[in-house]
């Protein structure tokens, strides 16, 4: 029968290095074509609302994921559907917001350990939400940091993310006073904002910055300005199909040159050793970042698992042996 796994469940079941392993070893399969990625698709209805959806297959492991969610008046509900390609069965649908921003986080965490220079030891966060909190864990995960420094614009909610976070990861995280002073004291730099407009500028940035943006996921939007983008030496995303429908970052820096777009690499490259990143700690590098549906098949395939194993979740009798049905009854 299918699994229905809650929120408050998958918090108890998928850990952060659970997420980074998955991710990164997802990554090697996408970059050998063992997975097939549909890029995230959107219709907008009632004015400003909007439903999303992409999928993704593991031909090796043989499980097929989809991504669904909705945006209605400022809430997002996230659904995860797994599937099992041998039978076709539904294995489980999972409730997905905090599965999601393990996974966003995860994939920032593989960036870095594959990118940022070897001695980066100090990181900016630009946010304060839920996504900057995984961002962070995730780089602190695969990174000996000494010190974080974090901007967001409410005073308040800026003060209780360096609290908690510090007691989260181990890592003294301080109250910047503006991004800009956040980004001139860290050799990797993290963008996890709503924001429409350059939160990032180039001249801030350290020399072998590496830097993980994303937050801007639409075409009109960007975090970092044109120097920002310019300055990167090695430019990464997770999807080139994707980046080139909603990466406002590169979109908008580059101009509407297609040129830029032609030394534009995969993360799956990298993990994969298919392209080179980082080749001295002297280059800046960069991680455009949207959020692609193998992640989300990787994580969920493990929330699936651990589920089993510890008796989690509740079944749902949607189809059963003795109703089931053939393409031609």
């Amino acid at each position: 029968m299918t699994l229905h796994i809650s929120e408050d469940e998958v918090r108890s079941l998928l850990t952060m290095p659970m997420a980074v392993e998955a991710v990164e070893d997802i990554s090697r399969k996408q970059a050998s074509g063992e997975v097939v990625v549909h890029p995230r698709r959107r219709f907008e209805f009632n004015g400003g609302n909007f439903f999303h959806y992409m999928a993704a297959a593991d031909h090796t492991d043989g499980f097929i994921a989809m991504k669904q969610y909705t945006f209605v008046r400022g809430k997002l509900q996230f659904l995860v559907p797994l599937y099992e390609m041998a039978t076709g069965n539904l294995l489980a649908l999972i409730e997905a917001d905090y599965m999601g921003r393990l996974r966003t986080g995860a994939a920032s965490g593989v960036a870095t350990k594959y990118m940022a220079s070897r001695d980066a030891k100090s990181a900016a966060i630009i946010g304060t939400g839920g996504q900057a909190k995984t961002q962070l864990e995730a780089i602190a995960a695969v990174k000996h940091l000494e010190i974080v420094y974090a901007y967001g614009r409410d005073p308040k909610k800026r003060e209780a993310f360096c609290a908690e976070m510090s007691k989260r990861t181990g890592v003294p995280v301080h109250s910047a006073s503006s991004a800009s002073e956040a980004v001139r004291a860290a050799r990797i730099v993290c963008t996890a904002t709503t924001a429409a407009n350059p939160v990032v500028k180039g001249a801030d940035l350290q020399t072998g910055v590496h830097i993980n943006a994303i937050g801007a996921n639409h075409a009109h939007k960007r975090e970092l300005d044109d120097e920002a983008v310019a300055s990167a030496d090695v430019i990464v995303v997770d999807s080139i199909e994707q980046s080139r429908q909603e990466a406002g970052d590169l979109i908008i820096a580059f101009h509407g040159d297609e040129s830029c777009w032609t030394g534009v690499k995969r993360l799956s490259d990298i993990v994969a050793g298919k392209a080179t990143g980082r080749t001295s700690d002297s280059e800046a590098t960069l991680f455009k970042s949207n959020g692609i549906a193998s992640w989300d098949l990787a994580v969920a395939v493990k929330v699936y698992k651990a589920a089993r194993e510890r008796n989690v979740g509740r079944e749902l009798p949607l189809w059963n042996d003795s109703h089931s049905i053939t393409a031609y009854d």
